[in-house]
């Protein structure tokens, strides 16, 4: 990592963040064992406590098989008001690994090369290994960027072409446009980050005029192309076989999926053991009761 990537990385993570939001993660990472919890998402830029706070936790132990992470729902009433938070749960070195672009996974190095707070670790260590997996994310993410972009252009062009081709490779409905509400919510951060981030992989990135032109050889740029292509050919699959699997292992489901309901319908929806214990077979009754009471519910 050199010294200017790893200057933006270790002031991006160090984002200053609302103090009942890292007694909340420091809570959820000390339940689980954690070795470092990662705070992202709209509550981060805009330091708002309502709706869900997502958190990464990250663990000990080597790279996971299989799907993952695992994801979890969790409310915590901290004396002033009841906290909720979405929780992926994987180990640090799948987390490291991914980022990397070692996986096939395309979620983890797309995602942290947006903003991202370290807010909580068990020790130096662990946030070094931290700082060092997200640069590796930024690399991976900007080594792509310029494989897909011009020749020669403005740094947002190398970014836009980079989460325009993720957002197309995931199994996921994003608006037309997604890419262009990132980078607009996050100029500061994306604003020269690419050449660091290129200079850090290996990648020289001169500025002609004003523009960048990362020095990619033909036989790299169609070497990083291959890459990108098996990702995104599986990519689809593997976002499907996520999905799946968490509509089946999201611990707290019901009670995520009932609050959710209640916020955006105003009809609230009674949790039963048996909701908690099924929430996909629950999930038909459900709806019913929240078309009824919506269909029989006086004009406002």
């Amino acid at each position: 990592m050199t010294p200017s990537l790893a200057g933006r990385i270790a002031a991006a993570l160090a984002a200053p963040v609302a103090e009942p939001v890292r007694a909340f993660a420091e809570r959820l990472a000390q339940a689980a064992g954690a070795r470092a919890a990662l705070f992202y998402g709209s509550n981060l830029r805009t330091g708002a406590l309502d709706g869900v706070l997502d958190f990464y936790l990250l663990l000990d132990g080597g790279v996971e098989r299989g799907i993952w992470p695992r994801v979890s729902y969790h409310e915590w009433d901290n004396g002033d008001g009841v906290l909720r938070a979405k929780v992926a749960t994987m180990t640090l070195a799948t987390f490291a690994a991914a980022a990397r672009g070692d996986l096939l996974d395309t979620t983890i190095w797309a995602r942290f090369t947006q903003p991202a707070a370290l807010v909580w670790s068990r020790d130096p260590a662990a946030a070094g290994e931290v700082a060092e997996a997200v640069a590796e994310a930024t690399k991976t993410a900007a080594r792509l960027a310029a494989a897909l972009g011009p020749a020669k252009g403005e740094d947002l062009a190398y970014w836009r072409a980079l989460f325009r081709a993720t957002y197309a490779a995931e199994f996921r409905v994003e608006k037309a446009g997604r890419e262009d509400s990132i980078l607009s919510l996050n100029q500061a951060h994306f604003a020269g980050l690419l050449a660091p981030a290129l200079e850090a992989a290996g990648i020289a990135c001169p500025r002609q005029d004003g523009l960048v032109a990362p020095a990619l050889s033909p036989a790299l740029r169609a070497k990083i192309r291959r890459w990108w292509r098996r990702r995104c050919r599986l990519g689809k699959l593997y976002n499907l076989l996520r999905l799946l699997r968490a509509s089946t292992t999201f611990d707290g489901a019901a009670r995520y999926a009932a609050w959710k309901i209640e916020r955006h319908t105003g009809v609230p929806v009674p949790l039963t053991p048996w909701r908690e214990r099924h929430p996909v077979l629950a999930a038909p009754g459900v709806l019913w009761r929240v078309w009824r009471a919506r269909r029989h519910r006086p004009p406002s």
